[in-house]
């Protein structure tokens, strides 16, 4: 029942080619060529001037400044979540202490 059953075409459909058996004078041994030599790229060197030895400086120092910031406002939210739920706990269990006193 759960075999799979495979339909098996006794007639094949299209252009039937003959199968061509290569000859023994057909093959011919070929020699592999050398693998060519990688060659290394000139390098070339980076030459600063001061203007831009001193806007490269001014970038990074701006990127350093931009990045602590970002950390920095992470940080504060994280701190300010962790106190407003911390005296949210502190307002819940007053309710709750006064609601099972009954007043």
């Amino acid at each position: 029942m759960l075999r799979p059953h495979v339909p098996v075409n006794p007639l094949p459909t299209g252009i039937v080619t003959p199968l061509i058996q290569p000859t023994p004078t057909d093959i011919e041994p070929v020699t592999p060529a050398p693998a060519p030599v990688p060659v290394a790229p000139a390098r070339t060197s980076i030459q600063l001037t001061p203007g831009s030895a001193l806007a490269l400086a001014a970038g990074g120092g701006a990127v350093v400044l931009v990045v602590g910031a970002v950390l920095v406002s992470m940080l504060l939210a994280v701190a300010l979540t962790g106190v407003s739920v911390a005296l949210i706990a502190v307002v819940l269990r007053l309710l709750i202490r006064d609601m099972q006193k009954g007043r």
